[in-house]
């Protein structure tokens, strides 16, 4: 007689509550506000000024990059193509006297210039001398392609293309480096790039199972990273046994823990659950800013994706919950 196989009993998970509600309530509110204003530093480098003794060949740019970054910005809130932007903008700017003054650059300047764009994700000033912990991941981003309901019904075509931002977060969650390849670039390739452009130390680094990779924990070792939290593969291995001279190595320390306590009972007691930080992260910039790239050229897809990830810091910074568990 065949037995018949048991139910798998489900953990209850914990309940939570926000502790910030009204704060938080306020902070959700001002996403949508419509009031655009810029302070008296932004203004007055709207236009660009080159000096003379600057030797650049072609033609001197009208507008400057602050400008240009503002009004991406703007178009990356709203989800407004380049065209509808210019419009949008300069119908804003037609209401208010003071406004008026303001050149508003059309919409094939702003693409153009947007491919030499430098965006500076960081929106607080680094303290190099602090300790932070570091958590990465990546996700797909739709360039153009089918909705879901058509793939489902009919599958999907060739012409379906995505690009990976890869993302390193704090232990606070705002975003503190990226980089934006194509769909076929493996995230332990992109751990490098990343701890590039981190100058703070960085106390522990966390990552799924796609950053169980010789090169992830040489680039962590080589950073100075004394936690190392990596889940390895169900069938790893013990890379240096135990009669080896060498010290040892992080991934063998959390693989003998594994095997010891278990993989769930490890991920709670290592801190490991803090990874879900990430996944948050994601979740907010797609359900925020949307899935998707509108720009076509792969410089201007890479300003896009930057500049999004420079939206959630600012939103970020004004005001996340503050979560406590109920008991």
């Amino acid at each position: 007689m065949k037995t018949l196989p048991q139910k798998q009993k489900k953990t209850k998970k914990n309940a939570y509550r926000i502790r910030n509600w009204h704060d938080y309530n306020e902070s959700l509110v001002k996403r949508g506000s419509l009031t655009l204003w810029l302070d008296k530093e932004a203004s007055e480098s709207w236009l660009a000024c080159r000096g003379k003794e600057e030797k650049k060949e072609g033609r001197p740019f009208i507008y400057s990059d602050t400008a240009i970054e503002i009004i991406l910005t703007v178009g990356s809130v709203y989800h407004l193509p380049l065209r509808a932007l210019e419009g949008f903008l300069k119908s804003i700017a037609s209401l208010f006297e003071k406004a008026r003054s303001i050149r508003i650059p059309d919409y094939s300047t702003c693409s153009r210039r947007s491919k030499d764009l430098v965006i500076q994700i960081r929106t607080k000033k680094i303290k190099e001398d602090e300790d932070i912990h570091v958590v990465a991941d990546s996700t797909g981003v739709k360039v153009f392609g089918e909705g879901e309901w058509k793939v489902r019904q009919h599958g999907y075509s060739k012409r379906r293309t995505w690009k990976k931002i890869h993302i390193a977060i704090n232990e606070k969650g705002e975003i503190i480096a990226t980089e934006v390849t194509g769909n076929d670039t493996h995230d332990a390739k992109m751990v490098t790039p990343l701890f590039n452009q981190v100058k703070e130390r960085i106390a522990s680094f966390g990552g799924d199972g796609a950053y169980d990779k010789g090169n992830v924990y040489e680039a962590c070792l080589a950073r100075g990273i004394p936690l190392i939290l990596i889940p390895p593969q169900k069938n790893a291995k013990i890379w240096y046994h135990g009669n080896s001279k060498d010290s040892p190595h992080p991934r063998d320390e959390n693989l003998r823990a594994i095997r010891m306590m278990g993989r769930k009972q490890w991920k709670k007691q290592s801190g490991y659950h803090t990874r879900s930080r990430i996944e948050t992260t994601m979740f907010r910039l797609k359900t925020i800013l949307g899935p998707t790239v509108q720009s076509r050229v792969w410089e201007n897809q890479i300003t896009e994706l930057k500049l999004k990830c420079k939206i959630l810091n600012k939103m970020f910074y004004l005001g996340m919950p503050e979560s406590y568990p109920v008991a």
